[in-house]
This record gives structure tokens, C-alpha cells and sequence, in this order.
């Protein structure tokens, strides 16, 4: 058999940690090859050796049979070889068409010739169907469109084998939709391409074979065809998974949140981001906000903590707050960006899971941090949570897997013992098995008695999870329903704004 790219017997060390463990991985030449594990299993590690991002202790990376060396993203890009990173690579004050070229301009007499690249790029996104502004600042266009930009880049250097780092983990289901489109056009062209990722859907979707890793170990390959997805989550977690939620009827109790028509303008126009929004949140209920992305949601949880100006009033069990003081009045935040507004990425997890509680007697004496006890507390939730990382409660945070980071935000908010937790997009870029875990959370969250305010993008999150469903569109609740009386095409419909409930 003929591989357009094999790694034969990948070692990579990393300081307390094998991250690769003598892996092989060989990709087909026309194939949508799946890199599956779960978070912190090795799959970025490898494919950055690929890159040249990484150099391996050990093993061998052959392009069609001759072995090659791949000293750094250079030398990737001229044997062929391009990255989409999980986390894009973009310059958010050039434009889209600035950081297509940027590093492959074309030069004369020392000026930049864009026109001859703007013509270029027009025609590949036409042709691969991945319509864009060229003139679009970065700053000003959504995560899917920076997508875009960054398959471009990669397809104005005449890349061949395409590496796509976890590509629909800050996607919207129809910008996912998309992209697995693009994707099965981009092998008609004759492209080859390695898909790391840990949905099973999307693997089942688009992928011809899987490679599974875990805890840096290849695991095996496998034609998607021929196994089912209980089959693959198997493989990737080493025990059987629960792919459906299990929670016991609720009643939900007294109420925890109210929210009376909370309203926030935006700063750019006249229209209200959110708009006269009232709900409440009672204990022993999960209450989910679904949506589109960009419909509101954002702008109402910010509200809620405190991070942006709003009007109308927010009560927690009874007591009207302002948003200087909602989170010392009992509310814990899972906020949506973990990077921006979750973590302090340059302090070690130790320090991040002390970051609401580091000033009370705990943890401090007369204004001196007790660093004994915050490391203490730190062992007792890694532990507890199953958060991994190569030094333990000395980890820096920035060198964590995705999902490890988010189960360290997840430990941190839900031992802060508030009556609501507030999870804004709790499982995004997560595994099965730590899906399974978080959801697991929630529910015992809401069990114990406390209210939780769900906010997500993902439709099987929407209708397993919840006990109830508030639907956003344009900044208005537009229905409230249960998820056993309504369908994923009626839910579907509210959120397109297509169907609208008389909301109280």
C-alpha cells in the first residue's frame, strides 16, 4: 500500500510527560483520515511533529515512501503539508487577504503585488466554495469565517496534505454542516487530509479511516464504515461510554434566579442585544438558553455576571443585586471562553483554582497567601476532577489540553458551593468521556438543589440535558418548551426565527 504521509514509531517527551508513545499513523492519498482521543491523549502533539512544530525523540515521518526531516512549518509548507490550528493563527488588524498571503507575498522592486493574489485567492474560495471578504478585517468577521481564512491559507500555498486541529470546536451546527462540505470537496480535488478530533458524529460523517490514541498510545485503525460510534468512544476512553444522559424526573423547587426585562444596548447601533428578557431559575431544574450563535446569548450571560452594562433588574433568591456585586451574591460562572475569561493561562492550576477564593481564611492570614493549604485544595480537586497535566498543581496552565483547562474551571466553579451555576458552553471541544463526566456534574448539581442556567450550542446538549428550554433569537425569548414535547425541527424553527411562542 502507498501512503502519502506515514509516521512510523513517533516518540515525543515532553518534561514529566510522554506525550507520544510510538505511535504510527499512515495517511492515504485521497482519504479523510480521523485522528480520535480524548483530551491531553497526544493528537495535537503529533500532528505539531508533523508540522515541524515539534521534533520527535524517535521515529521516522516518510512522504510517498522516502523518509523526510521536518525541521520546522517551512519545511511542512514546501513538502506540501498544511496546519489549520486549533486555536487560528491570525493577525486580527490585517485583513482577510493580508493574512492569506502573509509569509508567501509576492514581491517587486521591493513593493507588495497584491493584485495578482486577490485574484488568486477570489477564485480558490470560489472554487472550493468558501466565500469571503478579502478587504474584511480579521477582528471584524465570526470564528467560522477566520476558519475559512486560515483552509484558504493553506490552499494558496498549493498545500496537498491538510491537517484540520479539532476544526468544529468553536463552530455553530450549520458552520460545522458547512465545513464538513468543504472538506469532502477539498478530496475531489484530489487534497489528502488528517481530521483530529474527538466528535464521533462528525468522524461517522466525513472520515474513511480512524487512528485512536490514549494517554499517548496508539490504540489502533479502523474503516469508519465498519464500526459504530459506541464501538470508537470505546477505543478512545477504554471503557464503555454512556452517549445518552441518565437523570430522574425533577421538580424543580423555590426560585433561585429571576431576571425582569433585562435589556442590553449595543454600543455600535440602536438595536438591543438582548431585549426585555424575563425568566426565572428555580432549584432542581436545569433551564437551558438555546440558540444560534450570536443571537443574544453572549450579551445576556455578561449581563448576568456582572461583565457588561445592562438594564432591568436580577434577583438571586429574592434579593435584587447590581452587576458590580452578582458573584459574591451566590452565582458560579462557566464562562464560554476559557482562555479570555476563565483562566489566568500564565499562573500554574494551582493558583487558577484558588482565583475566587484565594482572600478568605482558607487561604490566607492577615493578607499572606497559605501557600501549603491553596496546593492542598488544588491535589483534593485534581484529584476529584480528573484534571490531567505533566506537573500536577504546578502545571502552567497554557501547556494544558483544551479539555483539561475546562475541567479545571468546571472543579474551581463547582466547588465554590453557589445556589446557581451559570454554564455557558460547558462541553465545547471536549471528549465523550468528559462530556459524560460534566453532564454527570450538572445533574448532580441540580439534584443537590441548586438552580443551573445552561446555555448551548449544541442540540443533543439542548434536549438531553435540560428540564427546560428557553430559545433565543435576535435577543427575545421566543419559546419556552420541555424537551420531551418538542422536536429538533421545531426547536430548529424558533431558533431560525421562524416560529415564535407568546412568552410570558
Amino acid at each position: 500500500m502507498d501512503y502519502i504521509v506515514e509516521m512510523v514509531g513517533i516518540t515525543k517527551v515532553f518534561t514529566g510527560i510522554i506525550a507520544n508513545d510510538d505511535i504510527t499513523l499512515q495517511l492515504k492519498k485521497g482519504e479523510i483520515h480521523a485522528l480520535l482521543g480524548e483530551n491531553g491523549a497526544g493528537k495535537s502533539t503529533l500532528m505539531s511533529v508533523l508540522f515541524g512544530l515539534y521534533q520527535a525523540e524517535k521515529g521516522v515521518i516518510k512522504k510517498n515512501g522516502e523518509v523526510v526531516h521536518i525541521n520546522g512549518p517551512n519545511d511542512a509548507r514546501r513538502l506540501g503539508i498544511g496546519m489549520v490550528h486549533q486555536h487560528f493563527k491570525l493577525v486580527h488588524n490585517f485583513t482577510v487577504l493580508e493574512n492569506i498571503i502573509l509569509g508567501a507575498e509576492t514581491v517587486k522592486y521591493g513593493m507588495l503585488k497584491l493584485d495578482d493574489a486577490r485574484a488568486q485567492i477570489v477564485e480558490l474560495s470560489k472554487r472550493y466554495k468558501l466565500e469571503i471578504d478579502p478587504d474584511a478585517l480579521i477582528s471584524d468577521i465570526t470564528v467560522g469565517m477566520q476558519q475559512r481564512v486560515e483552509i484558504l491559507k493553506m490552499l494558496y500555498r498549493e498545500n496537498e496534505i491538510l491537517i484540520f486541529d479539532e476544526p468544529t470546536a468553536v463552530l455553530t451546527p450549520q458552520e460545522i454542516e458547512e465545513l464538513m462540505h468543504i472538506m469532502k470537496n477539498l478530496i475531489a480535488e484530489g487534497k489528502s487530509i488528517l481530521f483530529i478530533t474527538h466528535k464521533l458524529d462528525e468522524i461517522k460523517a466525513v472520515a474513511d479511516r480512524c487512528t485512536v490514541l490514549r494517554k499517548g498510545k496508539y490504540i489502533g485503525t479502523v474503516d469508519v464504515a465498519s464500526v459504530s460510534k459506541e464501538e470508537l468512544s470505546e477505543m478512545m476512553v477504554g471503557r464503555k461510554v454512556n452517549l445518552s444522559v441518565e437523570k430522574t424526573e425533577r421538580q424543580a423547587g423555590d426560585v433561585i434566579l429571576k431576571v425582569e426585562n433585562l435589556t442590553v444596548k449595543s454600543k455600535l447601533h440602536d438595536k438591543a442585544l438582548v431585549n426585555n428578557a424575563s425568566f426565572e431559575v428555580r432549584s432542581g431544574e436545569i433551564l437551558c438558553i438555546a440558540g444560534i450563535d450570536g443571537n443574544g446569548q453572549q450579551e445576556l450571560i455578561h449581563a448576568l455576571a456582572g461583565m457588561t452594562e445592562s438594564t432591568g433588574r436580577v434577583f438571586i433568591e429574592g434579593n435584587e443585586i447590581t452587576h458590580n456585586d452578582i458573584r459574591s451574591r451566590g452565582m458560579a460562572h462557566i464562562p464560554e471562553d476559557r482562555h479570555k475569561h476563565g483562566l489566568v493561562l500564565d499562573y500554574n492550576l494551582a493558583f487558577n483554582l484558588v482565583l475566587q477564593s484565594y482572600y478568605t481564611d482558607r487561604f490566607q492570614k492577615n493578607g499572606f497567601l497559605k501557600f501549603d493549604e491553596i496546593y492542598k485544595y488544588a491535589d483534593e480537586l485534581i484529584e476529584k476532577f480528573d484534571i490531567r497535566s505533566g506537573q500536577g498543581a504546578y502545571s502552567i496552565t497554557r501547556s494544558m489540553s483544551g479539555g483539561n483547562q475546562q475541567k479545571a474551571i468546571i472543579a474551581r466553579e463547582i466547588s465554590r458551593d453557589s445556589r446557581l451555576l451559570v454554564a455557558v458552553q460547558p462541553t465545547r471541544g471536549l471528549d465523550v468521556g468528559a462530556i459524560e463526566y460534566i453532564h454527570k456534574q450538572l445533574v448532580a448539581e441540580r439534584d443537590k438543589g441548586r438552580g443551573v442556567l445552561l446555555v448551548s450550542l449544541e442540540l443533543d446538549e439542548v434536549m438531553n440535558v435540560s428540564d427546560r428550554i428557553l430559545v433565543i433569537f435576535e435577543g427575545k425569548i421566543v419559546a419556552d418548551v420541555k424537551p420531551k414535547e418538542v422536536s429538533y425541527k421545531e426547536l430548529g424553527l424558533y431558533m431560525a426565527g421562524a416560529a415564535k411562542q407568546e412568552v410570558a
